[in-house]
């Protein structure tokens, strides 16, 4: 009876127990996919690369360890430096123009009729791709491309060169032509925050007798700092690994003077074959990215604490 009773109170359990068992699996199950997408598609490349930047491998024969060679034979290259010093060009750059365009075109088409149509003028560089847009720069930008034509026909014929091959004009044209594609994006981040901004300080600043000027620089860019340490975040990632648009116009060159880090890191791996040292720039590269992102990151929350 005693057993029976027992076998009778399990039984009435079991569901119970299955349904919490289910209730607790179920979001890990809805999570997995995501996770596995992650783990095969991002962590163990970038888990695999860092391994790779230790040995010396032609992407033929089995990979041979090394250590640390790859990374000291990085300082000792000239086109290292090079690429060092066009990739921090590059992220000044992209935070003197990409940004502060983006900010400035945000606080007028925030402040004018029609803002749909000014939108989707700004943001449509960056619905082409980076492939299709270096293509039209590079025509724009070639000898008898419509920006010498343009030239010769105001006058101005002794300013047409061959832009794409005359450093430093290279990297200052590729510059434009990356902030003429990226500028619309971060107008439309910029706009986000400026709408989200109660309007009952500026009202009071107004009444107060603040000028347009004062606004912006003691109310409004301060209550814009949580979208603006995104902006300047994510432009700062996306200048340290731009590839496209320089491998499309320039590949780099002449003499690779215009390379970046990244596009060294694509020769030294799949042109030039060496894969190991090509990993050491991708995962220094990485390391570089990673601490900027937490130093800005850090003095931000710092500030705010």
């Amino acid at each position: 009876m005693n057993t029976e009773t027992e076998t009778a109170v399990i039984y009435r359990q079991s569901p119970a127990k299955l349904h919490s068992f289910r209730n607790w699996v179920e979001p890990y199950l809805y999570l997995f996919p995501a996770v596995l997408f992650v783990g095969v598609f991002l962590l163990y490349p970038a888990v695999y690369t860092f391994y790779i930047s230790f040995t010396k491998w032609d992407g033929l024969n089995p990979p041979q360890f090394i250590g640390l060679q790859n990374y000291f034979q990085i300082v000792k290259e000239p086109v290292f430096q090079t690429s060092l010093r066009n990739t921090l060009i590059w992220v000044v750059a992209t935070l003197l123009f990409p940004v502060m365009l983006g900010l400035m075109l945000a606080v007028f088409v925030n402040r004018i009729p029609l803002q749909g149509f000014y939108k989707s003028v700004f943001y449509l560089p960056y619905a082409i791709s980076a492939t299709s847009g270096a293509v039209i720069w590079g025509f724009m930008l070639s000898p008898v491309g419509v920006v010498n034509a343009f030239l010769r026909e105001v006058g101005l014929g002794g300013l047409a060169r061959s832009w794409l091959i005359i450093p430093p004009w290279n990297t200052i044209v590729m510059l434009i032509a990356f902030t003429w594609q990226t500028t619309g994006t971060n107008m439309i981040l910029f706009l986000v925050g400026l709408q989200s901004i109660p309007t009952d300080p500026i009202e009071a600043a107004k009444l107060d007798g603040a000028n347009a000027f004062q606004i912006f620089r003691h109310i409004t860019l301060p209550l814009l700092k949580p979208i603006t340490t995104v902006v300047i975040t994510l432009a700062v990632v996306n200048s340290f690994k731009v590839f496209d648009l320089i491998w499309v116009m320039t590949q780099g060159g002449p003499y690779r003077s215009s390379e970046t880090l990244a596009v060294t890191m694509y020769r030294e791996s799949f042109v030039q074959f060496r894969l190991g040292f090509g990993a050491s720039i991708a995962s220094l590269l990485s390391i570089i990215v990673i601490l900027f992102s937490v130093v800005y990151l850090r003095s931000i929350f710092r500030q705010e604490s």
